[in-house]
């Protein structure tokens, strides 16, 4: 079936932001929407059927094969702050523009962060089990504290950023680690390592890049003091999964908390989803009303300009 005349945009989701509707409407675009997650060969079918203008990336991979199933296609817009789901150098081969919504969920992600932070050291899960279970508190199941732990910070971005006064709000102290910029008022450790060794929690918040896939790996962990907690909001790949599992299972790190995986959404069968030192949710830290509203109109912003042949805002231009 041929798509309704007008200018195509394609959203790689099931739902957009009313708000972010209309601004795209107001200039001519026609949305279309898709199931959540859809594979490569999935995009590639409903791309040849719209002929978009626009994407919305939010949950689809825009992959060169993508790419070359759009002749029309002038603009990627990021649902959010990751671009990993984009083959940046195929678009740019193409001339197609990428743009994303920096800032959009920092608090929302940051927010996220504190919340799997106190349940881990405090030990929630354990204790909700124990209870749903018949039984009750047991020297096993015992509480943390977390006033005097000692937060590392990978990343210095709006996230990190954001993170800093919730974490010092609840007595932790805080330093971070980035190859590039700094957080004001934050103490930055000279490389990872030291960043590694003196972390009670470290926290992951940089994209996934070639310089960080599989960055904290078994060395990395091996690094962390024993009985320390990982938490990554940041993007799947970050860390080694296998030797994550293999920390877990010998105790080096008392839990980890994971939004993001390698694979998403993750396999059934996968020991993330029921290791009983992991608080796993399903890519969640950033979706929230709010954040939601922002992200789409933050996207559908950068749409609406190509679709009045004009640029994107520049700070948005991947």
């Amino acid at each position: 079936m041929a798509p309704p005349a007008g200018m195509a945009v394609l959203m790689t989701s099931p739902m957009l932001a009313d708000a972010a509707v209309s601004i795209i409407e107001a200039a001519g675009g026609v949305l279309h929407y898709m199931d959540a997650y859809p594979d490569e060969a999935t995009m590639v079918a409903r791309v040849r059927v719209v002929d978009p203008v626009a994407i919305i990336a939010r949950q689809g991979p825009v992959t060169t094969a993508v790419l070359a199933a759009a002749p029309r296609l002038r603009l990627v817009a990021r649902h959010g702050v990751g671009v990993d789901d984009v083959d940046i150098d195929a678009a740019r081969a193409r001339g197609v523009l990428v743009t994303r919504a920096p800032g959009a969920n920092a608090q929302a992600v940051a927010e996220h962060t504190l919340a799997v932070l106190l349940a881990m050291v405090k030990r929630l899960p354990t204790h909700t089990a124990v209870l749903a279970a018949g039984g009750w508190r047991g020297p096993a199941a015992a509480s943390g504290d977390v006033a005097g732990l000692r937060l590392g910070l990978l990343g210095a971005g709006a996230i990190a950023q954001a993170v800093v006064p919730l974490a010092r709000a609840f007595g932790m102290t805080v330093t971070a680690y980035a190859r590039q910029g700094v957080i004001a008022g934050v103490p930055m450790a000279p490389t990872l390592d030291a960043l590694l060794t003196g972390s009670d929690v470290l926290s992951l918040h940089v994209p996934r890049t070639d310089e960080t896939e599989g960055l904290i790996g078994a060395r990395a962990l091996a690094l962390l003091p024993a009985g320390a907690f990982l938490i990554n909001t940041g993007r799947g790949g970050i860390v080694d999964e296998a030797a994550l599992l293999d920390a877990l299972d010998s105790g080096h790190l008392a839990g980890a908390a994971l939004d993001v995986f390698v694979q998403e959404p993750l396999a059934t069968a996968d020991r993330l989803r029921h290791h009983p030192a992991v608080l796993a949710t399903p890519h969640v830290a950033g979706v929230t009303p709010g954040s939601l509203v922002t992200m789409g109109v933050m996207a559908a912003e950068c749409v609406a300009a190509v679709l009045r042949g004009q640029n994107p805002p520049a700070d948005r231009i991947v």
